[in-house]
């Protein structure tokens, strides 16, 4: 992995060539930038060499949702972004993505969300792991009613995590707090 942002590869897989090409277009004066045409070409590519994973999650050979699995699976630290037109629902809960943006995507948000997940890799597992909880909770608090979110015991459990995890790593987040703001300034639903 690079520990460079400039030298950081990025991976796009969508299975509409077009729309990998136009992020990869957005994207290539950052990083290094690759496309994948779909979930097989994703899997076939995809390895420690690359640093951030842009995937869509709606695919017609392989989804998104299982590209991610198998990225896990075999144990892969790239960092996977869910870039996708598929409204969350309380399924994101136990997806073990980084973060998620809705179609469409502003440049200067998908920069950033690289950007945070580069600097996160960086830190200690906890870290990734808030970063990860707060974005599910800030995509469920977007989608559903408070009393929607206040009967779901997964939402509690999320918001527990995101507390337990702050607690601890609070000195490490004082000097943190500067990226955790810019975070949660991400567009990461159309406006």
């Amino acid at each position: 992995m690079s520990d460079s942002t400039a030298d950081a590869t990025v991976l796009v897989v969508d299975d509409e060539e077009e729309v990998a090409d136009v992020y990869a277009l957005r994207l290539r004066n950052q990083y290094e930038t690759e496309t994948a045409y779909g979930g097989e070409a994703a899997l076939d590519r995809v390895d420690e060499d690359v640093d951030v994973v842009l995937l869509d999650r709606r695919m017609p050979d392989i989804s998104g949702d299982d590209v991610l699995a198998e990225i896990r699976d075999r144990d892969i630290s790239t960092r996977v972004i869910m870039i996708t037109a598929v409204d969350p629902d309380f399924d994101i809960i136990d997806m073990p993505f980084d973060d998620y943006l809705c179609k469409p995507v502003e440049k200067a948000d998908l920069v950033a969300a690289i950007d945070q997940q580069l600097a996160a890799r960086r830190y200690d597992d906890r870290l990734a792991e808030y970063l990860e909880v707060t974005s599910k909770l800030a995509l469920l608090e977007g989608e559903k009613t408070p009393q929607t979110l206040e009967d779901s015991d997964g939402v509690e459990s999320l918001q527990h995590r995101a507390e337990e995890l702050k607690s601890e790593m609070d000195e490490a987040l004082s000097e943190f707090e500067s990226i955790d703001t810019a975070f949660k300034e991400i567009g990461r639903r159309p406006s």
